[in-house]
């Protein structure tokens, strides 16, 4: 039986400014730093002479994402398509602010890249128990598509 997400992890190409946009900017805690190496991250990963290295941030204290860098063999080069919204995977990761133009004006004042400006979810396309949605996307340093939503109580 499954419990809850532990985990969601990004490959980064360089860890540090990836920590500055997720820990400073974007406000998720380090909670851990770890180096991956060794026949137990070789059999998991399946690449032999592994060396990886790891952070753990959070927000709320249950799901972490994990920020990892591949130092042996180096981590590959992001692909562009992977940035578009349409292309099949695990497409973005989506954060719940409760203020979402104050969020979305304070990281476009950061110079954070957004491919569209705040937008409502029709109220009779998608119903919400928490409410109305408002969201809009966003690219972290290395493309990967990520998401503000706000929920509106008592609007549908």
């Amino acid at each position: 039986m499954l419990l809850n997400i532990d985990h969601i992890n990004i490959v980064v190409k360089d860890l540090e400014e990836n920590l500055k946009f997720y820990r400073d900017l974007l406000g998720l805690r380090e909670t851990m730093r770890a180096r991956l190496e060794g026949e137990w991250v070789e059999q998991v990963t399946g690449i032999e002479g592994i060396v990886a290295d790891c952070v753990y941030l959070e927000l709320d204290g249950r799901t972490r994402l994990e920020l990892l860098q591949f130092l042996h063999p180096e981590t590959g080069q992001p692909m562009e398509q992977n940035s578009i919204p349409s292309t099949p995977g695990v497409r973005h990761l989506a954060f719940r602010v409760d203020d979402l133009d104050s969020e979305y004006k304070r990281l476009k004042d950061a110079g954070v890249s957004f491919v569209n400006p705040p937008a409502a979810v029709p109220s009779g396309l998608v119903k919400h128990a928490t409410g109305r949605k408002r969201l809009c996307y966003f690219h972290g340093p290395e493309g990967v598509l990520l998401e503000l939503a706000e929920f509106r109580p008592g609007e549908q």
